[in-house]
């Protein structure tokens, strides 16, 4: 599994480029983290933050949380997938 775990690095490293370069939408990032989070924790088990005072953190929880029941190595086969349509779009 090295190798996916090779692709899955410089897939982070791609978009974390993107990201740095200001071509990525609010929603891309957000799908993006799901998946990263998934990738690499699993399911997510903490309790929900608020959205009124902290909107932002609500909407990354629930973009993992989207991903629940996911395998840890399909959400980083899609995560690499999802980077390779950004890296196409934004080259």
């Amino acid at each position: 599994m090295s190798t996916g775990n090779e692709a899955f690095n410089q897939a982070a490293k791609d978009f974390e480029n993107i990201v740095k370069a200001g071509k990525s939408t609010n929603d891309e990032q957000l799908a993006a983290y799901g998946l990263f989070k998934q990738s690499t924790k699993g399911d997510n088990t903490a309790s929900a933050p608020s959205a009124l005072f902290s909107p932002k953190d609500k909407a990354k929880w629930d973009a993992w949380t989207s991903r629940k029941g996911l395998s840890q190595e399909e959400a980083q086969s899609q995560y690499i997938e999802l980077i390779a349509t950004y890296k196409e779009k934004y080259a």
